[in-house]
């Protein structure tokens, strides 16, 4: 006996998977393809769209896409007993996302600041924008209307894209200028620390986010002024009002201040002057140079071309035991061991009133009881042999009388003698004319 059995054909179970790299769907894609496949012999893929369009290796791998679109996969599956088996799987391949926004002010970073916004995104399908502090705060258009900002300080925008699939964040920052703020101060001339008139004053703005100004000063001059840091002059006494608005367009504010100028004395006074003998001058130690222009000392260091001409009071101390002092004129030093002074003036003194032989005379109680230039200007002031004489300490205080090369009357008060050996020092009151 003999038997035949009919061969039957083995099935093909198609399948096969796919994964998308990262999840990035947005060009370029990288899909990883995994056969299920059981039952096949040989292979046919097709990859629409792919770099690489068809394969017949078993597992192809990686498919690389560079262009959005809709696609598909399609594996055809055989085997040497003729059965073909199909599958196809669809694929959407996203536009890379280029995500991008510029801002724009409308007007100026003043508060409150309105700003605009352009969106360059790319590939994206949906946006959020978040404006912090700003009004609106949010907004699901693609290109928001203009936003406002009031408080100062930087604030954060926020864009966020999505195409669906794949999110994307881009953030910037705006800057509102700081609240506008209108201040200032004054600075005195040199020569009007007195706050006696006339006086000038030079403003110094300190406004805060402003852009033009406006000063009113009434009874100054100017009386008005537009200028950043304007000079003021006040020609007589009085109290006046300094007032500034500061604008920047958007609005103004205003910051005022009162002075009080008095009246003329044109009389200066220097209190508790310290002048060296002429060793505390040469070493530097304590200067015997004053110069009522510069308000300032000057020991044989510092006395140069430029200052020498301002120097208008010298006095020379042989000794700490002050047997021999007398005030000499700048242009004269020289004749009492000292240096020189470069550009010298000659001021005209008066060391000993009971000896000068003339008719100028000015008491302690008169020195101290000046408030005007008015006692000075009625002194008639001559340099004698007998007034330039040397004085010793057995009178204190003693008044020594002196007019400038430029004309102007002053009396100096010598409060006291300071036995400090090389150092020894006088100490003195001056009151002199301002002009």
């Amino acid at each position: 006996m003999s038997s035949c059995t009919k061969e039957q054909a083995v099935p093909i179970t198609i399948d096969f998977s796919i994964e998308v790299v990262n999840n990035d769907y947005s060009v370029p894609v990288l899909v990883k393809i995994t056969n299920k496949t059981v039952g096949a012999d040989t292979y046919d893929w097709s990859f629409e769209g792919a770099e690489t369009t068809s394969s017949t290796k078993q597992n192809p791998g990686t498919a690389v896409y560079t262009k959005e679109g809709n696609y598909s996969i399609k594996l055809t599956a055989m085997n040497r007993d003729g059965i073909v088996e199909t599958k196809e799987v669809a694929i959407v391949i996203n536009d890379k996302i280029v995500t991008g926004f510029t801002t724009a002010i409308v007007k100026d970073t003043f508060s409150p600041m309105e700003v605009a916004f352009t969106n360059t995104t790319t590939g994206a399908s949906s946006y959020k924008w978040t404006f912090q502090n700003g009004t609106p705060a949010t907004s699901n258009s693609q290109n928001p209307t203009n936003v406002i900002f009031t408080e100062p300080g930087d604030h954060t925008i926020t864009l966020e894209v999505s195409n669906g699939k794949e999110t994307y964040q881009l953030q910037k920052t705006v800057t509102v200028a700081p609240y506008l703020a209108a201040a200032f101060e004054y600075q005195l001339a040199f020569e009007d620390d007195d706050l006696q008139a006339p006086l000038s004053l030079t403003m110094t703005n300190n406004s805060v986010s402003a852009t033009s100004y406006t000063w009113t000063c009434i009874g100054g001059n100017p009386s008005v002024s537009t200028a950043t840091n304007p000079k003021i002059t006040f020609a007589t006494a009085g109290t006046y009002t300094l007032k500034l608005e500061a604008t920047n367009g958007k609005e103004t504010k205003t910051a005022t201040k009162i002075i009080t100028v008095l009246s003329n004395t044109n009389l200066r006074t220097f209190s508790n002057v310290k002048l060296g003998i002429n060793t505390a001058h040469s070493s530097n130690a304590t200067a015997a140079f004053f110069s009522t222009t510069t308000r300032e000392l000057y020991n044989s260091q510092e006395v140069n071309n430029s200052n020498g001409s301002l120097i208008d009071i010298a006095f020379y101390g042989l000794s700490a035991t002050f047997s021999f002092n007398k005030f000499i004129a700048p242009d004269q030093v020289q004749t009492l061991s000292f240096n020189a002074i470069p550009n010298a003036t000659h001021t005209q003194f008066i060391n000993s009133q009971e000896s000068c032989n003339c008719s100028s005379s000015l008491s302690v109680a008169q020195f101290d009881a000046m408030t005007t230039d008015a006692t000075l200007s009625n002194l008639t002031i001559t340099e004698t042999a007998g007034g330039l004489q040397d004085f010793d300490n057995s009178i204190v205080p003693r008044i020594v009388l002196f007019k400038t090369q430029d004309g102007r009357k002053g009396a100096i008060k010598i409060k006291s003698f300071i036995a400090n050996g090389a150092n020894s020092y006088i100490v003195v009151d001056i009151k002199v004319m301002k002009e």
